[in-house]
């Protein structure tokens, strides 16, 4: 995959100037692309069960509907006024997942996935905010944007009960974009975009937990591990003559209660590195019919014919605080100093080849690790 053509900019520059603050066009930032996914293979997924997508299309009276899929034909929809949209594409495409490298200055878990639209002329989802920064990147086609700045006085509009739409806003882009032309939009700008033709846009969506969902899975993990069972204790306690009152030292005593698991790092490191690597979409995992041993998977590093390949749109990590584990779809795989290499090549989720996890294979800590990926599905032979 070739590297983003930043033009003036930097990485660095970007994240400094943009990131979170403002919008920018680059023009030709990907010169010569077309698409990682040709518009006939994406309707293809959008035919599969497990896979989310949608169809929202304009009506002739400017009313809005939504069908979701999986769909049988698109033939119903006509030529004009619809997009379809299909969420974490790379989880299917090889090719899609490895736009994802595009923005490596930016940690990989900080990235959700990538959905894919085809739009027909005229088609878009109308005005709307999202609550998280995203990359859009032209494929075929042409399609107009517009992209505001943050606005309280706009007005949500819900023209569907499955669509979030705002009113109208004023534009500080207002552009075409052409086949490899990228968008950046941040959080909470109004953008609407309008497909001129037959077109296909590739969004990079980052990953955006609320507080809500944070606290929901924390709590979830104190269940899950049978750490939230102690109680609250006061040995302390000093005669009131106010037992009507919640004084402000029992709120202190308690707030100090409830957070005092969340300030245990080794918990807080784990429940966090298997929350962010979790996936919300579902993953084609190729669990083998019969685990392997270790004796066949040495076996393997001596054909090089094959290579380990990570399953597209797996997420992995290494957490090192407060001690050194590999995560890979919210599961551990514990690291020590002669695995921690190994670890690092699996976190990056790039096709291995034979000659090179042979390298590894004399120590059986690592014949181990990479036997319980290729068992679990996350990676597998190619």
């Amino acid at each position: 995959m070739q590297s983003i053509n930043w033009g003036d900019l930097t990485p660095e520059k970007f994240l400094k100037e943009y990131w979170q603050k403002k919008p920018l066009l680059i023009k030709q930032a990907l010169p010569n692309f077309q698409g990682s996914i040709a518009a006939d293979e994406l309707a293809g997924l959008a035919m599969e069960q497990e896979i989310e997508s949608r169809i929202i299309a304009q009506n002739p009276d400017k009313s809005w509907n939504v069908e979701h899929g999986p769909f049988e034909d698109f033939e119903k929809f006509g030529e004009k006024n619809w997009t379809l949209l299909v969420q974490a594409v790379n989880n299917w495409s090889r090719d899609t997942d490895q736009l994802i490298s595009l923005f490596t200055f930016i940690p990989r878990w900080r990235i959700d996935d990538v959905m894919v639209s085809f739009s027909t002329p005229n088609g878009g989802v109308g005005a709307h905010l999202d609550q998280y920064d995203v990359f859009i990147l032209q494929g075929e086609g042409k399609r107009r944007w517009q992209v505001g700045a943050p606005d309280a006085t706009l007005t949500t509009l819900i023209p569907h009960p499955d669509l979030k739409q705002v009113s109208e806003f004023t534009p500080i882009i207002d552009e075409v974009t052409e086949a490899g032309d990228l968008l950046y939009i941040p959080p909470n700008h109004p953008h609407n975009g309008v497909s001129i033709e037959n077109s296909l846009n590739f969004s990079i969506g980052f990953q955006a937990p609320s507080n809500q969902d944070l606290w929901s899975g924390f709590a979830d993990k104190l269940i899950d591990e049978d750490l939230g069972e102690h109680r609250f204790s006061d040995p302390q306690r000093t005669v009131t003559n106010r037992p009507y009152r919640l004084e402000e030292t029992d709120i202190s005593n308690i707030k100090s209660f409830m957070l005092k698991q969340l300030s245990d790092d080794k918990f807080f490191a784990q429940y966090i590195s298997q929350y962010l690597t979790q996936s919300h979409h579902t993953l084609e995992l190729l669990i083998p019919m019969k685990a392997f041993t270790i004796e066949q998977v040495l076996g393997f590093v001596e054909n090089d014919e094959i290579q380990f390949t990570p399953v597209s749109g797996i997420k992995s990590l290494v957490c090192y605080t407060p001690e050194t584990n590999l995560f890979i779809n919210g599961d551990k795989f514990q690291l020590t100093d002669k695995t921690i290499e190994l670890g690092n090549i699996l976190a990056e989720s790039l096709p291995m080849t034979t000659e090179k996890a042979k390298s590894f294979m004399s120590c059986l800590k690592n014949t181990q690790l990479l036997t319980n990926v290729l068992n679990k599905g996350y990676w597998y032979i190619e």
